[in-house]
Order: C-alpha cells, then sequence, then structure tokens
C-alpha cells in the first residue's frame, strides 16, 4: 500500500465516507486522466479488502473496511456535505488540525468539524435542516457551557501564550435571531464567509 493509498484510507476514516469524485478532488487533482486513475485505485483498494462502497446512488460512496458507518446510513449525504465544506475551505487555504464531529464533555456543544483555518479556530456547524428556534437556542447553550467549561483551554492546539476560543460558523440558509455573547458567524456558504472576510480586509481602517 502506497502512501497515496493511506492517505485516502485516513480520509476514508476521517470522514465517514468519501464520493468518488470527493477522491479525485482531494487525491487525483491536477492528474490528467484523474477519473481513471481514480476508479483503477479505488478497484484495487476494494479487491484488497481495505474499502467497502455503496453503489446505490448516482457515483459510488467509499468507506473505510471495516466500516464506521453503515453504508445505508441515513445521515451519508449529511457527511458528504462536510466533506463539501472542507474542499470548498481547502480551495482558499488548507486547514490544519481537521476533526470531523470532535466530542467534548457531555452536554456541551457537537459541532461538525473543528479546524484551524485563516489563522484562526473554527466550530463549524454544515446544517442541511432548518431548526426551531427552541432547538437553536439549545445549541447555542451547548457552546456557552463549553465556553465556560473553560476545557477548550487544555485543546492541544491551543498557543502556549494566549488561549483563544474558536469561532463558530454556522453554514445555513436559514438565518436564526442569536442571542449570545460569542462570536457566532452565519453564513450562506463557505464561499459567501471567504467574500465578506476579504472584503472586510480589503476596507481601508479609519484613523
Amino acid at each position: 500500500m502506497n502512501t497515496r493509498d493511506k492517505r485516502i484510507l485516513d480520509d476514508l476514516i476521517r470522514f465517514r465516507c468519501l464520493s468518488r469524485d470527493d477522491i479525485i478532488d482531494l487525491h487525483f487533482a491536477g492528474l490528467k486522466k484523474a477519473v481513471t486513475c481514480c476508479n483503477n485505485v479505488m478497484k484495487r483498494l476494494r479487491l484488497e479488502g481495505a474499502v467497502e462502497v455503496n453503489k446505490d446512488g448516482r457515483q459510488f460512496v467509499y468507506f473505510a473496511k471495516p466500516s464506521p458507518i453503515r453504508r445505508d446510513s441515513q445521515k451519508i449525504p449529511h457527511f458528504l456535505s462536510i466533506v463539501d465544506t472542507y474542499k470548498k475551505m481547502c480551495a482558499h487555504s488548507k486547514p490544519r488540525s481537521v476533526a470531523i464531529e470532535p466530542k467534548y464533555s457531555k452536554g456541551m456543544c457537537e459541532p461538525d468539524m473543528f479546524a484551524i483555518w485563516m489563522n484562526g479556530p473554527f466550530l463549524i456547524e454544515v446544517q442541511r435542516s432548518v431548526y426551531s428556534n427552541k432547538v437553536m437556542e439549545a445549541k447555542i447553550q451547548r457552546y456557552e457551557r463549553y465556553y465556560h467549561s473553560r476545557e477548550w483551554e487544555l485543546e492541544p492546539w491551543q498557543p502556549q501564550d494566549k488561549k483563544q476560543f474558536p469561532n463558530i460558523l454556522l453554514i445555513t440558509e436559514h438565518t436564526y435571531t442569536i442571542n449570545s455573547n460569542l462570536r457566532i458567524i452565519q453564513e450562506l456558504s463557505i464561499e459567501a464567509f471567504i467574500e465578506k472576510v476579504q472584503a472586510h480586509s480589503k476596507t481601508p481602517s479609519r484613523s
């Protein structure tokens, strides 16, 4: 098994699953015959018993073997949305210290992704559904509980000199009314967030 094979398997474990196109974008980008090369590699990994595949959708969806989720899991579209968000982040600058569905203490926030990105830590939620105000309020309370716990100060990514609580980025088609002292950003997409950051950086500061 070569280095690229291992990286593909690492991503299948990290993201839970990847579509064929995701694998091409992450591991075969720039190759002349990227589709053929990817298909050949994934077929070989299947024959070697390293990966499993779901052929029911528009394109194949691959899983590490044994798979961390069922091949017919209802959460597959959600995980693929997280992968898509990650790829769009990489198009701007590659995130570091990426964790999918990081686990914190009971009763605290349950983000879809943590990443060091654009020189700062982010807790990211990729929302495919519209939540009620009650559900969203409960979500925000869990983030505030995490903040007040100070557990985030012990994370290995934290700088030694100045501890920083992550920005909270909600990728959502619905804008919620949120009452919180935490920095919570709501954007339609990663691209919209990047455009806003870039526009802000170009705005001359007032002396």
